[in-house]
């Protein structure tokens, strides 16, 4: 452990922090006579970074397998993912260093093994044996493109179908290709002068493994004989064939066809099909051929020994039934049952009770693999009901557009959540178990809760239990329908931030020990919620509307070195000045025709029934400003202890008592400083220096272009120019631009202006992104808004603390820190009234007390520590039930709001320690004094997207995530660099608006639109994985052949085997040409004896207790040896003393 004396670090502080020499005496005499140590057990080998499991449905689904004996699910993707599904906790994520995508997946049933086909003509075999599946083998084909796969059950070689036609045939051991090939020209009619076209289907007969069949594109179906080289039948049809299936007595097959029909042939009947179908067409009369249909893609024939077959296709609908959605279609004797899905159909496959093809299938289910959703059918059910999807694969239901992570939260709140949330499960699910059972969890070391929220586009909210490297929905929040839904476009509502998603969450504020929650929408609206087990009816929804702007006058400029004063309770901070400003939509529109005093959104006004969970508190909106709409919230903040929430934007900072649903305070940024504004910032008032239609071109100059000194001190250069006259020639360049730019604007169609105001990012993100190239660099370019960028100073970080306010305080107090865009950080005091009644009825007072300091970009996030270096959590009140009526003694008793603050009862003479982390810096900054006292440039050439203070080994430190990829740990409060990995550049606006740390060294992001990426910069967690992660492959018999019967065995009636190796092996057919395919070794060696060192210690325990036995049994035997040697030995000498005594006699004489 390293111990770090405070007082020693302030005599050195010239190293690492950037205050003078002079000032570090001034700081060693405050920091008083007595030392304070702090003691820090955090060191670099507590820290590695890994990725631990991915949750969510696969991106982009391309290909799908189901091994039918290990019950185990895989699902390629465009992307080159390969996702593997066992038992509801058992998934596997793995990913193919190409890129390319997968075409086709084949299990080879029961082997714990799985071969990928994918676009780049690569096929690769994967190890399932171990709990990190690796690729063992890939073969690379250089001439030939690959289409179609096919294994054999119980075979090791894999049939390889290409787009030229030819057939090669892979030993899945070696992975090495064999000499035999079926090329196109020899399988086709030697009078056929056209290509067949790509092969589309490899199968062999169910009853015969000598006869394969061959489904090319054109039409042309060949029955090819393998020990005689030759094909036995062909089977032309004019239409283009897209899939074959086979009957399992091998007698017939069935093919569908790119005109919407099915044509069953008999095998001996190469002529005409014995049948043709349209499932879908019109019968016209007179004997005519239906209509065309769409093309069937898929189809699959399975046999039942109780009843009719089962013929089940994808596609073949009329193409007059425009707009219909993708269906699935179930043959069965004279029903059919067309099953609409929601999205396009990928792949599907028919789940039966036995894997061999000669038997009766007796299919059960049907899984489907939709574009963005997997479906389960029951088919022994009658209606066909869906199974109940136990995976989370519903995160992507609505686009996510922020997440939060909470570990370690209170252990009744995940049980609570689930409670109200199973109320919520919907009915006429199929009654049977998830079919898809395969694999074994892993083992539970991680024991506390986990809780993710996401938050979507239309306004709902999920909480899933994220314990234990697992994901699980507990409960969803749909906070739109306190809104009126607009019913058609004239009845809209007054919204021109978006368009689309009016109801999208952008930032979710979460107290797990009081379940307050508060969320801020796209559309300027803050819903706050209390959770409640009971149902209750509101009659009319409690709602407030806020016009949050600012107008003052100009002020003069403090020296832009010294961080400006703080202001006595007499003066800028008087809070009698401060008028909270909330009005009611009493108007519509301004005396000049402008859209006013109006919110974006419309509450109902009819009583709103809300079931048990998170009911509506409190609903506040900013309204429209004389035809300017309100600007998004940038920040938020709830304290269940105080009965407040804060909000900011662009425009300023507003803070509601929710309890008295009253506006405390309504503040413009600028008003803020009071009389100490160090950038000398003129007024913006929306009324008068902006017009309407403007509003589109100047937010996208701020939406997208970033100045290059961004990245310096606000009190450099710049920031505080000395020449007056300069300055104004500047303001006088800056409204002719604004002039021109408005004028401009005026051609801008509405269409663009709503455009350039949709949500893509939370807004104090916008101006570090360089959206232009996609890099995420700053921008380098001068403009209208790198020279104004002072004036759209927004709130980007807000926390509610108990600590001291000024520098003379003497104690804690309630209080709220404030934290800009420009780097500065501001606190706001509150004088809470008793709780009780008085609570109720007495107003909060709310103070500002000035600027504490300044850092170098946007303020990201604040914590507190104490003299100990523990961690200081804002109070919180305990969570009770609020639906249920009570006496008011114990009403009151129950709002006495708990402090886990250790600075309630610490002595007058101990401190405080403020953490701030900004996109370019953190400090450590002792309270009350104010000074800092450790400083650290995170990052000079990037910037900070993410920073947490988060809990580790019983210990603090600060994690951040930079737009260059880096992650990186700081210790606190020494700021000491513990960890910095290269992990992900940032690539998209979706990692930066989703990417959160949270304690016990977890992580997380939205790597997808439909898959959240957890990772983990934990050693100890890292070490655990392997034995935390499910076992997919699981020792399973292979069922029984099915009995051949005593006729069909007399008379040659049952299945012909074949010995694939006599002709296919390298003395039959010689070897492969070696330019045809490249074998590449995989590292699934390696990857196997890291995945076998997972269980390392079992395996030890296990050795060790064998090798315990082992001795035991050869102890025993060599005791058992050596008395056979004494007797032995005894034996030997009894006979030499037989032999002396008889050996003179005669035979006679015995």
């Amino acid at each position: 452990m390293r111990k770090f004396n405070i007082r020693k670090v302030l005599d050195g502080l010239s190293a690492v922090s950037a205050v003078a020499s002079a000032s570090s005496a001034a700081q060693q005499q405050q920091a008083g006579n007595r030392e304070t140590e702090i003691q820090e057990t955090l060191q670099s080998e507590h820290f590695q970074l890994c990725k631990t499991v991915r949750h969510g449905f696969p991106y982009q689904p391309s290909a799908l397998a189901f091994d039918p004996v290990q019950k185990i699910l895989a699902i390629g993707t465009q992307t080159g993912a390969l996702r593997l599904f066992g038992r509801p906790g058992v998934e596997c994520y793995c990913q193919h260093d190409s890129g390319a995508a997968v075409i086709q997946l084949q299990f080879l049933i029961n082997e714990g093994a799985l071969v990928s086909a994918l676009a780049d003509d690569t096929l690769h075999l994967w190890n399932l044996r171990q709990k990190r599946p690796a690729i063992l083998h890939s073969l690379k084909f250089n001439r030939e493109r690959i289409t179609f796969c096919h294994l054999p059950f119980q075979s090791k070689w894999l049939y390889v179908g290409t787009e030229r036609g030819n057939i090669h045939i892979v030993n899945v051991e070696s992975f090495t290709l064999s000499g035999y090939v079926i090329m196109w020209n020899k399988a086709i009619e030697l009078s056929s002068k056209s290509h067949p076209g790509p092969v589309v289907h490899i199968s062999d007969n169910p009853m015969d493994e000598g006869k394969l069949l061959i489904g090319f594109e054109s039409g042309t179906v060949v029955l090819w004989d393998l020990k005689s080289k030759k094909a036995d039948y062909r089977y032309t049809h004019d239409e283009a064939i897209h899939s074959v299936a086979w009957h399992h007595e091998g007698k017939q097959f069935i093919c569908s066809h790119s005109d919407g029909t099915l044509t069953i042939w008999n095998v001996k009947s190469p002529t005409k099909p014995f049948q043709t179908i349209t499932p879908h067409g019109k019968q016209l009369k007179d004997g005519k051929k239906p209509e065309p249909c769409k093309p069937i893609l898929k189809v699959e024939y399975k046999t039942t020994r109780a009843g009719e077959p089962f013929i089940i296709l994808s596609g073949g609908l009329s193409y007059d039934t425009v707009g219909r959605r993708p269906c699935l279609t179930v043959m069965h004797g004279k029903s059919t049952a067309v099953l609409e899905m929601d999205y396009s159909i990928v792949d599907f496959l028919t789940l039966c009770e036995t894997p061999y093809p000669n038997d009766f299938q007796e299919p059960y289910a049907v899984v489907v693999l939709l574009e963005k959703d997997l479906v389960l059918i029951d088919l022994a059910q009658n209606g066909y009901p869906i199974f109940e999807n136990p995976y989370p694969l519903t995160i992507h239901e609505s686009p996510v557009t922020c997440c939060e992570y909470f570990a370690d939260c209170p252990v009744d709140l995940i049980p609570a959540l689930y409670s109200v949330g199973a109320r919520q499960k919907r009915q006429g699910y199929s009654k049977k178990e998830w079919p898809i059972s395969g694999g074994n969890w892993g083992l539970i070391t991680q024991s506390y809760p986990e809780i993710i929220i996401t938050g979507h586009a239309d306004g709902s909210i999920k909480f899933w239990d994220a314990s234990a490297i697992t994901l699980q929905v507990l409960y969803k929040l749909k906070t739109a329908k306190v809104f009126e839904k607009s019913r058609n476009k004239d009845d809209r509502p007054n919204t021109d931030i978006v368009d689309e998603d009016p109801y999208a969450i952008q930032i979710i504020s979460w107290c797990p020990e009081s379940r307050m929650l508060c969320i801020a929408g796209v559309s300027a609206h803050v819903i706050i919620y209390r959770f409640s087990k009971q149902e209750v009816t509101t009659e009319v929804i409690p709602m407030l509307e806020v016009r949050l702007l600012y107008e003052i006058n100009d002020v003069e400029t403090p020296d832009g070195e010294q961080v400006p004063p703080v202001p006595t309770p007499g003066t800028g901070s008087n809070p009698q000045s401060i008028v909270p400003q909330s009005h009611p939509s009493t108007s519509s529109s301004s005396s000049d025709g402008l859209r006013d005093n109006v919110p974006c959104l419309k509450v109902k006004n009819s009583p709103l029934k809300q079931s048990p969970g998170y009911q509506i508190e409190l609903v506040i909106q900013l309204v429209w400003v004389s035809g300017e709409p309100p600007q998004q919230i940038t920040s938020l903040a709830v304290n269940s202890a105080y009965g407040l929430v804060v909000f900011g934007n662009c425009n300023g900072i507003a803070m509601v008592d929710y309890l008295q649903k009253t506006v405390l305070l309504n503040l413009g940024t600028i008003e803020l400083y009071g009389s100490n504004d160090p950038y000398r910032r003129e007024p913006r008032s929306p009324r008068k220096t902006r017009q309407p239609s403007g509003a589109g071109l100047c937010d996208i100059s701020e939406g997208t272009v970033v100045p290059e000194d961004r990245c310096k001190s606000p009190t450099s250069g710049s920031g505080s120019p000395n020449n007056s006259d300069d300055e104004q020639k500047m303001n006088n360049f800056i409204e002719k631009v604004k002039t021109k730019s408005r004028k401009f604007s005026k051609m801008v169609t509405n269409d663009i202006a709503k455009m350039s105001r949709k949500l893509s990012l939370p807004t104090e993100l916008k101006p570090d992104l360089d959206v232009k190239d996609n890099s995420f660099s700053r921008s380098r370019s001068s403009s209208v808004t790198s020279i104004d960028k002072e004036s759209r100073e927004a709130i980007s970080a807000l926390h509610f603390c108990e600590t001291f306010t000024r520098k003379a305080d003497t104690s804690p107090s309630p209080c709220l820190w404030v934290g800009t865009t420009l780097g500065t950080v501001l606190v706001i005091g509150l004088n809470l009234p008793p709780g009780g009644e008085q609570r109720l009825l007495q107003p909060v007072i709310v103070s500002p007390s000035g600027t504490i300091l300044r850092l170098k970009g946007a303020i990201l996030r604040m914590a507190f520590l104490d003299t100990t270096g523990s961690l200081v959590p804002p109070a919180h009140e305990p969570w009770r039930e609020h639906n249920i009526p009570e006496d008011k003694d114990e009403k009151a008793k129950k709002r006495r709001p708990v402090s886990v603050s250790p600075s309630s009862s610490q002595e007058i003479s101990e401190n405080q320690y403020a953490v701030i982390c900004s996109e370019k810096q953190a400090k450590v900054i002792s309270l009350p004094s104010q000074n800092c006292i450790y400083k650290q440039n995170i990052t000079e050439t990037s910037f900070v997207l993410r920073g947490d203070i988060v809990s580790l080994s019983n210990s603090i430190c600060l994690a951040c995530f930079c737009a260059n990829g880096h992650i990186m740990t700081f210790s606190l409060p020494s700021l000491r660099p513990l960890l910095d990995v290269y992990y992900l550049p940032l690539t998209n606006m979706r990692i930066a608006r989703t990417f959160c740390f949270t304690n016990n060294g977890q992580a997380l992001y939205l790597v997808s639109p439909t898959e959240i990426q957890r990772l983990t910069y934990s050693q100890e967690t890292c070490e655990n994985l392997q034995e935390m992660l499910g076992e997919l492959f699981t020792p399973v018999e292979t069922p029984e052949a099915p009995n051949r019967g005593f006729f069909k065995g007399l008379f040659g009636g049952g299945a012909q085997s074949l010995d694939r190796e006599e002709l296919f092996g390298e003395s039959a057919s010689g070897k492969a040409s070696r330019s045809l395919a490249q074998h590449i070794p995989g590292p699934g060696g390696i990857e196997g004896v890291k995945g076998a060192a997972s269980g390392v210690v079992g395996e030890l325990a296990r050795a060790r207790l064998a090798l315990d036995e082992r001795g035991q049994k050869l102890g025993e035997l060599e005791e058992k040896t050596a008395a056979m040697l004494y007797s032995a030995d005894s034996f030997s000498k009894h006979a030499h003393e037989m032999m002396l005594k008889y050996k003179d006699k005669k035979w006679y004489q015995f």
